[in-house]
């Protein structure tokens, strides 16, 4: 069943986990070398692979004499960039022994959230996939701050997902995928093998427990299955320390968890809006405009904005809430909140008359505005 469900895949995007490749003392050479012998052999059956890893900061922070998790973002920041050439090297290293070169792009959310460094990033992508580069991608660690924070490269990995239109991510792990209750605390666990549909009740499967080793627990990799699957693509948590899992998933095996991709995915702009573009206020609907919107299809005009909150500039993204606050949709404005106090509650005819021009009717166009599911 695995192979049939794998069948249509032909660029694939790997997340490796801090906890796979690196211990107390740094990195796990030995476990990279393996990972990097699966990549050789998956672009051998012809496979475009995109790996995006962590464990910058892991092997950077024994430099500086820190046990466990950095405790001060500056801290962390310096290990990332003691850390980051030692990842890169190790990585490098291995695979050319398969003559495959290694590409390092670092990126903060900046770069996904604007568009244009959107396609750029896209664009550098492509090109080293199409000169058989192997791209590794990590957080720029080193400089990012919370505002342009991922959060954690499980988040980035379901990014990537969708900015090289990648049909499969796969999320090496330190577990063997999601159990219906924690292992490690019911011995009675049960490895759910196949999620059709990520729905509340599966959520609350998963943990909220950080690592001394990482940033993310299940919670985060349900996060990030539930953005590639709802972009088309099908996601696998596997356990990463397994040696040659990749492969044997590839093989058909029935190991991990595997998320099916959405039977009505997004396009990829509307799945950049939900995921990527981080919202920069808040329009407040009433009723009306809310049902309109949700019910009908129908664009946001400004008479159905009853408040707004936030200062943003046209083209940045908003959240879009009911009258009691609670977010139901999200898209990108055509106006900026200094405008949108002039003119929200007013008729569309009246646009032109109050600011002297007028980017068009509609304060959130149909095709930028992702609802909520």
């Amino acid at each position: 069943m695995r192979t049939i469900l794998l069948a249509h895949v032909k660029r694939v995007v790997i997340k490796i986990g801090s906890g796979v490749i690196s211990n107390d003392d740094g990195l796990d050479l030995d476990r990279i070398a393996t990972i990097c012998e699966d990549v050789h052999k998956l672009r051998q059956r012809g496979y475009e692979v995109i790996l995006v890893s962590s464990a910058a900061v892991a092997a950077g922070k024994a430099d500086l004499g820190i046990v466990g998790k950095p405790k001060t973002i500056p801290l962390k920041q310096a290990a990332a960039a003691i850390g980051q050439s030692r990842l890169m090297r190790a990585y490098k290293d291995s695979l050319r022994q398969y003559n495959l070169k290694a590409g390092q792009i670092l990126l903060t959310r900046d770069d996904l959230a604007n568009r244009r460094r959107y396609l750029n990033a896209r664009n550098t992508l492509m090109t080293l996939l199409e000169y058989g580069i192997v791209p590794i991608i990590n957080e720029n660690d080193s400089v990012v701050i919370d505002e342009i924070r991922f959060g954690d490269n499980d988040n980035l990995s379901a990014m990537t997902t969708n900015l090289v239109e990648a049909q499969l991510l796969v999320i090496l792990s330190d577990v063997d995928g999601l159990y219906d209750s924690d292992p490690r605390k019911n011995p009675a666990a049960r490895l759910v093998s196949e999620v059709e549909r990520l729905t509340p009740e599966i959520e609350a499967m998963a943990g909220n427990e950080d690592t001394d080793l990482g940033t993310g627990g299940m919670i985060t990799k349900l996060k990030a299955a539930k953005r590639a699957t709802l972009f088309g693509a099908g996601t696998a948590i596997i356990n990463g320390r397994t040696p040659h899992n990749l492969l044997y998933l590839f093989d058909g095996h029935e190991l991990g968890t595997y998320f099916l991709p959405a039977r009505d995915p997004m396009a990829a702009r509307k799945h950049w809006i939900a995921f990527t573009k981080k919202p920069k206020g808040k329009l407040i609907l009433d009723h009306g405009a809310q049902e309109a919107v949700t019910e009908r299809g129908k664009s946001l005009l400004p008479s159905g904005i009853y408040q707004l909150e936030g200062t943003f500039e046209r083209g940045d993204a908003v959240r879009i809430c009911d009258l009691n606050g609670i977010e139901f949709a999200k898209g990108v404005t055509n106006y900026t909140s200094a405008e949108l106090v002039r003119i929200l509650g007013k008729k569309t005819k009246e646009i032109e008359g109050i600011l002297g021009y007028q980017y068009g009717d509609e304060v959130v166009h149909r095709d930028n505005m992702v609802i909520n599911t």
